[in-house]
């Protein structure tokens, strides 16, 4: 019988050794793995998963995904039934906000997933800055004016506003031409005694996104008055300054002039250009504050904000098709107002709450392309002279 040599006993024992500590170092990965895996994986970057730690259970990850809208947005994005049909979709939005402009030219995209302005030209603008990027168009809504029936009643006396189809239509040209005469409204009886000239109240076409389509009305107006001139930038200045300029301060958000709207009556806002979305959505709220002498004009002809998703990432790029083809996601945006591209309907939105919708067709026209547009807003915005300077651009459209 052979008997083991030292050498062989010792080899074994210190293998043993060795296994013992390679098995310890890899219990201990283990642990620290199963640690880290359930709190959630640490810090989650952009387009990153949560394995469940936010309380999501068994739904699987839910990816995080950042950007940057127009904050007449905000309330749909922040609507539970829209929270939770993103997550149920694999899907977690959170977002800043800022103006179209802003967004266009000034904001950094290499730290978001997708950007959200309020308008085509400035969507496309985005767009061209990378090959990669994809552009959807979830939702849109026509340019409208918020007003009172006393105002209702006096254009309509004068030519100006026409019903139809149980609504109010405000005849662009015909508005222009009373604007343009200098008319105040107590010159049109004791209705509204207001020494104001006849306007529109916008916010301040150098932040804006609003004032801009507004802008963009009034440019198709005069170039159909002058067509040999509707590349002439100095005559179309010339025309629509006075539509901003006359309405002495303006602020920088389309929340501000709505709110005084719904807030301090007829005096302070006799008429209002606002988003269509944002005058229905109020009224499909619970606690609606609008009330039965408030009246909206549609525009005939108006514009369109046509309210892109630009997807940087892959993750944002997916969260833009699903707002564009989810059938509940669209018919939610509906709810707040908006019309929807792809699925469902404003106008059934509003009949199962026993409103009276606006008509599917739009008379609209396009607005001018990005720099078109620009060259418009910055020699209007010169103009301004001694008027306050333009607010900050990060929050154009708070609605």
């Amino acid at each position: 019988m052979s008997v083991p040599s030292s050498a062989g006993s010792a080899d074994t024992k210190r293998g043993g050794r060795v296994l013992t500590v390679v098995l310890g170092v890899l219990l201990v990965v283990v642990v620290a793995a199963a640690i880290i895996l359930g709190r959630g994986g640490g810090l989650l970057g952009r387009g990153n998963k949560d394995t469940g730690s936010s309380g999501f259970g068994d739904r699987g990850g839910v990816t995080q995904v950042h950007g940057v809208v127009g904050s007449e947005k905000r309330l749909y994005f922040e609507d539970p039934d829209v929270v939770n049909r993103l997550r149920e979709l694999g899907y977690e939005v959170s977002f800043s906000t800022a103006g179209s402009r802003t967004i266009a030219t000034r904001t950094d995209l290499s730290s978001l997933d997708f950007v959200s302005p309020s308008s085509a030209p400035a969507t496309q603008k985005v767009r061209e800055q990378n090959n990669g990027y994809t552009v959807e168009y979830p939702f849109f809504t026509p340019m409208a004016v918020a007003s009172w029936q006393p105002i209702a009643d006096i254009l309509e006396a004068e030519g100006v506003v026409r019903k139809e189809n149980g609504g109010y239509v405000l005849d662009i040209a015909k508005y222009v031409d009373l604007a343009q005469s200098g008319k105040r409204w107590r010159d049109f009886g004791d209705t509204f005694p207001s020494p104001r000239t006849v306007q529109i109240r916008t916010t301040d076409i150098r932040t804006s996104n609003s004032a801009a389509m507004y802008l963009s009305v009034l440019a198709w107006e005069f170039a159909e008055r002058e067509p040999n001139r509707d590349n002439d930038i100095g005559y179309l200045v010339d025309k629509i300054t006075p539509f901003f300029t006359g309405q002495g301060y303006s602020e920088s958000s389309s929340a501000g002039p709505f709110a005084e709207y719904l807030s301090q009556g007829m005096g302070a806002a006799p008429m209002v250009m606002i988003y269509e979305a944002q005058f229905i959505g109020e009224q499909m709220r619970p606690n609606s504050r609008i009330r039965n002498d408030m009246v909206l004009f549609h525009l005939s002809p108006t514009v369109l904000a046509n309210h892109g998703v630009v997807g940087i990432t892959p993750e944002g790029q997916e969260l833009a098709r699903l707002l564009a083809n989810d059938p509940e996601l669209q018919q939610l945006a509906a709810r707040h107002g908006f019309r929807p591209a792809n699925h469902g309907s404003l106008a059934d939105e509003m009949s199962k709450q026993g409103l009276n919708p606006p008509s599917d067709y739009v008379n609209s026209v396009d607005p001018p392309q990005y720099d078109r547009l620009e060259q418009l807003i910055d020699g209007v915005g010169t103009r301004y002279g001694t008027l306050s300077p333009p607010p900050p651009e990060d929050g154009d459209e708070q609605q």
